[in-house]
Order: C-alpha cells, then structure tokens, then sequence
C-alpha cells in the first residue's frame, strides 16, 4: 500500500485551502483604482506610422504578432519576462504584464489595415483568480491595465485575450504569424495561406523596418548609453572591494547590473566581465573568477532603457591601473583598428567595410609583431584569412531595441547592404590571444582586448554616442585613477 504522502495529490508550494467564507470576502469591499486618464506608452506618436509601413508591405493579409510567453525558469518560477521586440516594437508596450498577449493587423475594406491588441486584462475583484493565479493574478505578479486603460495607454482596439479563437475562427484572410514565439499560435492562427516562407517573411519585413532608427529612438539609445557610462564609472570605483573578493568578476558583474536595473530595466544582454584569459572567450558571462591586478578587465555591458532600447559598450581596463609595456601594445593595436574602421563609417559605405578596416589593421599589427608570418595582404583574403586566429568574430553589429538589432533581415539590406542615415551600430574590434597558443610570445598569451562604442550615421558621417568614456590608453588610465581618488 502506498504511504500516505505518496498517496497525496500533488501541490504547489505556495497553495493554500481557501474556505467559502474566506473566497466571499475577498470579492468584496475593493476601492477603484484606475491609472491617470493621460497614461501613454512612450513614444506613442511614432506608433502608427511604424504599423502604416508594415500594413503597406502586406495589403490584404492578416498579421499576427505576439508578445511571447513565459518561460519556466525551474520548476514553478519562471524567467522574467521581457516582450518580443517586433511587438514591443509596433505596440509601445514593453513591460512584465504583457505575456500571451497577440498584436494583430486586421484586412480592412480598403488597402489598410485595423490593429488590434488582444490582452489579458486585469483580474476583476469579483472572481478568485486575483488572489488565487500565482502566474497572471494582481497579488502574484502586479496590476495590468483593464481593456479601456489599454486601448488608452496605445490609441488601439482592445480585446480579451479569451475573445482570440474566436477571431481566428471567423473570417480566414492570408495570414502570416511571428512564428516560434507563441506556441499557442501555431495552432490557433488561421492557415489560410500560410506557410514557413511567408512567415520567415514576415519576420525579415520587422527586422528590416527597424533598421533605420527614428530621432526619437536614437534618444532612447542616448539615454542607454549615459545609463551605461555611469555603470563604468561605478564598475571603476568598486575595483578594490572586486579585487579582494575571490569571485571579482561576479562582484563586477552585480555592482554594473545594480545601476542597470535602478535606471532602466535592467541589462540588454548578459554582462561579460571577463579578467585575464577569461576575456579571450567572447561571450564569458559565467563570471566566476578572481581579479589579478597584474591583468586586465574586459567589460562588455549595456544598460537596456525601459523602452527596451540597449547600449552595447566595451571598455578593457588595466586592474592595477596602469597598463603594462606588452598591455599597451595590444590595446594600442585594438584602438588604431576601432579608429580606422570609424573613419570609414558614412551613408553609402558598405556595411563590410568598417570590419575590413579593422582587419587590414590588425592583420598589419599582427605582422610588424612577427606573429603573422605571411603578409597581411596575404593574410586578408577570402581563402587565407589565418589572421582570425586571433580575431575571430566580426567588427560589429546594428544595435536599437535587440542588442543584435535587426538580425533575421536579409542580407542584402544588412550585411551585404550600405550604410543610411539613421543606422546604429557598434563598432569593436578586438583581440584574443588565447593562453595556450603557442604561435604568440608568452607574455601575449591570456591576453584579451575588445574596444567597443556605439555610433549613428549621420548626413556626413558617424557621431560617436558613446563618447563620454574614454578610449585611448591614458585617458583610460587618468579615468581611472580619477574615480578611485574620488
């Protein structure tokens, strides 16, 4: 026979019986709390153009754009939660409280399109489900808006989320669908002409439309990046205390992280603090190790707005707070690299080009040092390119609302495309001397170094935003040595 506790159905942790007589009082004797009557979404006057270009692309066709779902962390607790950015994107909303919720553009009459959000409004205080659903209730998770405060907040027509299958099963234009990002959707969405090929094009038409970033959204990355500047200037100042911690890194990691979530949302990607030969793994976010004041710091962190725009900046510090002869080299080399690809950066360039800047300058440093043995003209072409070994990745990225903004767009308009007025990106070059390479002198090996900042094409060239942090090796060190006297 089984015991009694395996006989016990399964609970959660944190469910408790709730009595007839406690379910009754809690439906009642609740005061109105509606938000302010002049609540909007940031940014709210630049929505509808953004959906009018969209609609213009897919006359006559219905799309499908969720905000995605929850995820489970482990067992009953789930990640946070962070909209998609195609949704955050065309809708305004970008907060916790929009899991499960669907933008759909709607065919009209005309070539137009009508947007509709269907949402999940707040819990009434007549049902349990305020008090009782540990997932969606307001006691749980917090306050969402109910269906008119919404339609307020965004200018659209706002419907229960309950009301969604039945959408579905009424009319059936040619619809297209974000796929991979609801799994309920997939089901659930009209298959009317749908297929893989135009759902993937619906996706790269999301990606593209955002690729030319409006003032508005450069404002927003402005305002990351000052955010992100004062985590470096905190990371800088808590050097001592992250020196003398064994895990320094994961010190770094949190003192950065603080200011992320205190003035925006939090990180826009994972924080790499990566000392000695950790900084030569690109994306070390495991951050467990100790800091040696003989080695240098790689920190490569972005604070992401509350309109989920994100700063992407690397800086690589010496810990002792100086950089050593052999340190500064390589950081020199890095440096001149970032500087001649930013000297290339203009409307009409080609997007390749400010990485294959970057490279002939790396491969010619790598040569004069002896370490690349062929000539750097040699070295560069599309059969050789032996000088990867030690700069493997490419030289940067666009950057806006995704860290690694606008990727499912074709290649055509990205990689292979040409710089506009208006394009965000990263420019960040960087070195990676892996501590078991025999081909380098032994006091290069373990030594990693990116240089990363964040730029706008504009009419006649490129401002780099980031500017407020300092770049060269002594100002670099000056910085430094100014925030731990402070």
């Amino acid at each position: 026979m089984p015991s009694d506790d395996i006989a016990r159905p399964h609970t959660r942790s944190h469910d408790l019986p709730v009595s007839t007589a406690l379910d009754v009082f809690m439906s009642a004797g609740w005061a109105p709390s509606p938000l302010p009557p002049d609540t909007r979404v940031p940014g709210h006057a630049h929505l509808p153009a953004r959906r009018e270009r969209l609609s213009a692309r897919f006359p006559g066709e219905r799309l499908v754009v969720p905000a995605g779902v929850l995820k489970v962390r482990s067992n009953d607790t789930d990640h946070r939660f962070r909209p998609h950015s195609a949704y955050a994107w065309l809708t305004g909303l970008t907060g916790e409280d929009q899991p499960g919720h669907v933008l759909v553009l709607e065919p009209t009459g005309s070539e137009g399109h009508e947007a509709v959000l269907y949402v999940r409004p707040r819990s009434p205080r007549d049902s349990s489900g305020f008090y009782r659903d540990r997932r969606y209730g307001e006691f749980w998770v917090g306050r969402r808006p109910d269906l008119d405060e919404t339609t307020m907040m965004t200018g659209l027509r706002s419907e229960h989320l309950d009301d969604l299958p039945t959408t579905f099963a009424g009319s059936r234009p040619p619809t297209r669908l974000l796929a991979g990002v609801d799994p309920v959707l997939e089901d659930l969405a009209s298959p009317e002409g749908r297929t893989e090929a135009r759902d993937t094009e619906l996706e790269t038409v999301l990606s593209e439309l955002r690729l030319v970033k409006e003032p508005w959204e450069v404002g927003q990355l402005q305002l990351a990046i000052q955010h992100t500047t004062a985590g470096f200037d905190d990371v800088v100042r808590a050097l001592p205390q992250a020196l003398r911690h064994p895990r320094g890194e994961r010190w770094i990691e949190g003192v950065f992280n603080l200011r992320a979530r205190a003035e925006g949302n939090g990180t826009g990607y994972d924080t790499i603090a990566a000392s000695g030969a950790h900084a030569c793994v690109l994306h070390w976010i495991r951050n467990d190790g100790a800091l040696d004041p003989s080695q240098l710091l790689l920190l490569d962190a972005g604070v992401e707005t509350d309109t989920l725009y994100t700063a992407d900046i690397t800086r690589t510090l010496p810990l002792s707070g100086r950089f050593s002869a052999a340190q500064r080299d390589v950081y020199d080399l890095v440096l001149a690299a970032q500087e001649a690809a930013i000297a290339v950066l203009k409307p009409g360039a080609r997007f390749r080009d400010f990485h294959r800047e970057a490279m002939r300058v790396i491969a010619e440093g790598l040569h004069e040092w002896g370490i690349l043995r062929l000539p750097p003209e040699r070295a560069l072409d599309e059969d050789s390119g032996l000088h990867r070994r030690y700069t493997l990745c490419s030289s940067g990225h666009m950057l806006g609302i995704d860290v690694h903004d606008c990727a499912q767009a074709r290649a055509e308009t990205y990689l292979d495309g040409v710089l506009e007025e208006g394009h965000v990106l990263t420019v960040e070059p960087g070195l990676y001397l892996q501590p078991d390479d025999e081909t380098l002198p032994l006091e290069l090996r373990g030594m990693g170094v990116r240089i990363e900042d964040d730029l706008l094409i504009t009419a006649d060239g490129a401002k780099l935003l980031s500017d407020a942090l300092p770049r060269n090796a002594a100002d670099v060190e000056e910085w430094m040595a100014r925030l731990l006297e402070s």
